[in-house]
């Protein structure tokens, strides 16, 4: 019989092709040689061709650690060993802007995407575990980041692009991981940066979680990721109602965008402030804070005669029974 850990990573793998199945698509695996990327770049080396894929793997060098080089060529080797023929191994520079981790993620995933668009793939997997999804809630947590980042990592999403993000191992452990790869006598690369207690997500992955578990019993992360899963569910149907809300309330004004004061102030205080965001959001391309979204909705709840509110690439005020915002002068 097939070993129960190697069947559940296969099956996570199988799921995610099948929206794809049959259509002679190329999936691109983002392969990092760590365990997780190592587990999944094998589960779809096995599943994509019976699927009518074509399996493609990217491996990306950040750079930051002697030796990055032969680790990126070694995963790239690997990953055609596993049958993947095309496997690619970028270099990027990382920047500084939002700190180091911030840096590498949005340096990794502009590599990866333009990997995927010269491939013409139809999807890039991920290899984020439960594990991965339980660290970035209590991180969100700690951050005060609100409902948005509290539902952690989506399955599934497309891109403006059309390119779907697909994570196969959000509901297997780590450990799960670690088990296939030992079982499938794959060796995986140990990144020492995650043991590197700077990083805040290794500390939350070393001590915050296993204090939880301890203080709390079992269960603690897979208790997170189902929380992150109900917002998901939550978030979706908010988008759903504030894009009907949106027709009938808004307008379009000079050099910007219109809300009605009636509208905003009728609406219960979760919808009016995600209309605010939603609408700064589209019109100028920028993310209120709380404090922010707060002062603005004080002009159709608490009006006292205030003046205009400066924003990030825009202004607020009251005119007339409408919020206005719009562009600021450059």
């Amino acid at each position: 019989m097939l070993d129960p850990v190697i069947a559940a990573v296969r099956r996570a793998a199988r799921e995610s092709l099948r929206p794809f199945e049959g259509s002679g698509a190329r999936v691109l695996v983002a392969l990092s040689g760590g365990a997780d990327s190592l587990a999944l770049a094998a589960a779809v080396a096995h599943e994509a061709p019976r699927a009518g894929l074509e399996p493609w793997a990217v491996t990306v060098d950040h750079g930051l650690q002697d030796g990055s080089a032969d680790v990126a060529a070694r995963a790239a080797r690997q990953a055609e060993e596993l049958g993947i023929a095309h496997a690619r191994v970028v270099r990027v520079d990382v920047g500084a802007d939002g700190g180091p981790e911030a840096a590498a993620r949005e340096a990794r995933y502009a590599a990866i995407r333009r990997v995927a668009e010269d491939a013409g793939a139809a999807a890039v997997l991920l290899a984020h575990t439960l594990d991965d999804q339980a660290e970035t809630v209590l991180l969100g947590l700690a951050r005060g980041s609100g409902a948005a980042s509290l539902q952690g990592m989506a399955p599934r999403r497309t891109d403006e692009r059309g390119l779907a993000w697909v994570r196969p191992l959000l509901a297997l452990r780590r450990d799960d991981t670690r088990a296939f790869c030992e079982r499938t006598g794959l060796e995986p690369w140990a990144d020492p940066h995650n043991a590197d207690a700077r990083f805040a997500r290794v500390r939350v992955r070393e001590r915050l979680l296993p204090a939880l578990e301890r203080e709390l019993g079992p269960g603690v992360a897979e208790a997170l990721a189902r929380t992150a899963e109900q917002l998901r569910e939550d978030n979706d149907a908010f988008a759903d109602m504030i894009e009907e809300i949106i027709e009938d309330i808004v307008e379009p004004a000079e050099a910007g965008i219109a809300v009605s004061v009636a509208a905003l102030a009728a609406n219960p205080a979760a919808l009016r402030g995600r209309i605010i965001r939603h609408v700064v959001s589209s019109e100028f391309g920028v993310a209120l804070t709380r404090s922010q979204t707060l002062e603005v909705a004080r002009l159709a709840t608490d009006w006292r005669g205030q003046g205009p509110i400066d924003l990030p690439e825009c202004r607020a005020a009251r005119e007339n029974g409408w919020i206005v915002f719009t562009a600021s002068a450059q």
